[in-house]
């Protein structure tokens, strides 16, 4: 398996460009997909995207969009040319938003993919309950699952421990890219966490890992690691 078949993306969830360019000029070559969030988005803005996309990098946009209709759809116009591999939304946005999302992107022409977070991988059961009391995470996870399937989202993004529940309803034209990967416990703020080899059984389309990455001393011995995982879980999966 080529870095290009690959189905990982290294989260760059660094503090500052200088650590994010010499961090992707480690991964040439170990790694095709990228992901930058709003911290790296706002340091470097469209120069930084384009400097990745432009060194041949499938770039992931991790913004979370959500906001009344119009303003989502604005953004996704302004985005549609970037040549991105994909931007999120968050699924709790609601229908109509979800729709101009989509609808923006289609009638600029753009291949951009529009992914939905369902519920963040930091959440617990306990600490849901202080933002939806009365709903728990699964209830919340189906409905906008489902939700952003009706709306010809192109896929997901969800726990590795909630595909079972993704899968259960929603079509499998739905990519499922799997955040809170991990090749053992790490201790950090994601709680609802599996192996790569474990995501990839449950039905994982890509993974998203970033600590394990570039926090690791030995980065192609990690990544030698990581793949070695994904591989045993697509031939179980086989």
């Amino acid at each position: 398996m080529t870095e290009k078949d690959l189905p990982l993306f290294a989260a760059l969830d660094l503090d500052t460009l200088k650590e994010a360019r010499q961090t992707v000029d480690r991964l040439a070559g170990l790694v095709r997909g990228i992901k930058i969030g709003p911290r790296l988005y706002s340091l470097g803005g469209r120069p930084f995207i384009d400097e990745i996309v432009d060194r041949g990098f499938d770039l992931f946009l991790d913004l979370k969009l959500h906001d009344i209709p119009n303003t989502v759809r604005l953004a996704i116009e302004a985005l549609a040319d970037a040549g991105l591999w994909c931007v999120t939304v968050h699924g709790a946005g609601g229908r109509r938003m979800l729709e101009e999302a989509v609808a923006a992107r289609n009638a600029r022409g753009s291949s951009m993919k529009i992914l939905a977070i369902t519920v963040l991988t930091s959440f617990s059961e306990e600490s849901w309950s202080e933002v939806a009391p009365g709903t728990s995470i699964e209830a919340a996870i189906r409905a906008r699952a489902k939700l952003c399937d009706d709306t010809g989202l192109d896929g997901l993004v969800c726990s590795p421990l909630d595909l079972p529940i993704v899968k259960s309803c929603t079509s499998p034209r739905l990519l499922k890219v799997v955040p809170g990967v991990r090749l053992a416990a790490a201790g950090d703020d994601q709680t609802r966490v599996a192996t790569p080899k474990d995501a990839i059984i449950a039905g994982a389309d890509y993974l998203v890992m970033g600590r394990p990455i570039y926090k690791a001393k030995d980065l192609e011995g990690a990544m030698d690691a990581i793949k070695q995982s994904i591989q045993e879980g697509l031939s179980c999966r086989v």
